[in-house]
């Protein structure tokens, strides 16, 4: 509203929408200063620790095959997604303001480059670099390599690394929570500007893009993870329905797919998933395969670039879907956790870091739904696993 009166309002309200522009400016800085320490502390704690050892272990190659689910569901809304929302119209002039607006503060860049510089980039020369710079693709793949490394060494040591890494990733969450409670206010700082230069279309803008992250992360559901679980899991489709909606329900209350960790167990335990596979992958599940987190991010992207009309090369386009798939196992367990995250998917694409606050503003709706795939996504998750683990059973 505050940007719209600005609009036809009298000139001391442009001077207010100035300060909200500075304001939108400090939240989007905020976010972004947790996500390296962050995905850095979850990923080397829990590629690191003996838990996570035993559950790369236990899984085994087979197995190892349930990261097909994110990925699937990542690439399902990359292709799908890209050309429903490129029907969604959008004004020249104004999507010119704003892209301008936007980028004034904090630009982006990620020109296109050829298949083998974006291989020869994946490997960073300079970790450390590849942080101050925000090319987290790279310092994700460092960072990798490095917790699968501290995994294998001595008991000691691994717990003294594993426990400072994990420390990190707890203050960072503290820090992000503090952040998440802020979101009221960095979101009007940051929507009111987008209404005084867009009016009104910016929320038929925002309407079709919930409409399209709603649909899309419900289709994966329909089309890769309730089929997958009736013909790889063996369990029909109307038994794994029953036993998810409690888990559902309280998916999309609670928006935390940790809270809702005791339910995914009830759920597996009732589909007769055997005990060693639920208690493996349902907690694995929980912090890792987010299939409504792949979705989500993936569609959030594509129309951030639709909206500040970035052209995304083919190189780029793979950026993206990595970057999302890694960016899914690292989102914080907290309401929008998976979108507050989003910075180098963003970069990755080229697109300023100012879009998280307009996606953040019309996230709640895609938030309930993402949360209930991820949870739906687990569940199916124990029940295949159940069954390479143990076909017997």
């Amino acid at each position: 509203m505050l940007g719209l009166a600005a609009r036809v309002g009298p000139s001391w309200l442009a001077t207010v929408i100035d300060g909200a522009e500075v304001a939108g400016a400090i939240f989007v800085n905020a976010i972004r200063m947790t996500v390296v320490p962050l995905v850095v502390g979850m990923l080397v704690a829990g590629l690191g620790s003996a838990q996570g050892s035993k559950v790369l272990s236990g899984l085994g190659a087979r197995s190892i095959a349930l990261i097909m689910l994110p990925v699937s569901a990542a690439m399902i809304a990359m292709l799908v997604g890209a050309p429903l929302l490129a029907w969604i119209p959008i004004d020249a002039t104004a999507a010119t303001e704003l892209r301008q607006g936007a980028m004034a503060g904090a630009p982006v860049t990620a020109p296109a480059v050829g298949l083998g510089t974006w291989l020869i980039d994946l490997v960073p020369a300079n970790a450390i670099k590849a942080a101050a710079d925000g090319s987290v693709l790279p310092l994700i793949v460092f960072t990798i390599l490095f917790g699968l490394a501290v995994g294998r060494l001595d008991d000691e040591r691994r717990r003294a690394l594993t426990t400072f890494f994990g420390a990190l990733a707890d203050a960072m969450l503290v820090v992000v929570r503090w952040v998440v409670s802020l979101a009221p206010i960095g979101v009007m700082a940051l929507s009111a500007p987008l209404a005084a230069r867009m009016g009104v279309s910016v929320a038929g803008l925002l309407a079709n893009y919930v409409a399209v992250a709603v649909i899309l992360t419900l289709v994966v559901l329909a089309v890769i993870v309730y089929p997958a679980t009736a013909i790889v899991g063996r369990v029909s489709m109307a038994r794994f329905a029953r036993a998810c909606l409690p888990a559902q329900a309280l998916a999309l209350s609670s928006r935390s797919t940790m809270a809702t960790l005791p339910a995914m167990i009830d759920a597996a335990k009732s589909l007769d998933v055997p005990a060693a596979s639920v208690a493996l992958v349902i907690p694995l599940a929980a912090t890792t395969l987010r299939v409504g987190a792949a979705v989500g991010q993936m569609v959030a992207v594509l129309f951030a670039a639709r909206l500040f009309d970035v052209s995304l090369s083919t190189a780029q386009l793979g950026s993206v879907l990595i970057t999302t798939i890694l960016m899914s196992v690292a989102s914080p367990g907290v309401p929008g956790g998976s979108i507050i995250v989003m910075t180098p998917v963003l970069a990755a694409a080229g697109i300023p870091p100012g879009a998280i606050g307009i996606l953040l503003g019309a996230d709640a709706i895609p938030d309930m739904v993402r949360t209930l795939a991820n949870v739906t996504g687990g569940i199916a998750a124990a029940v295949i696993a159940g069954r390479v683990i143990a076909p017997e059973t």
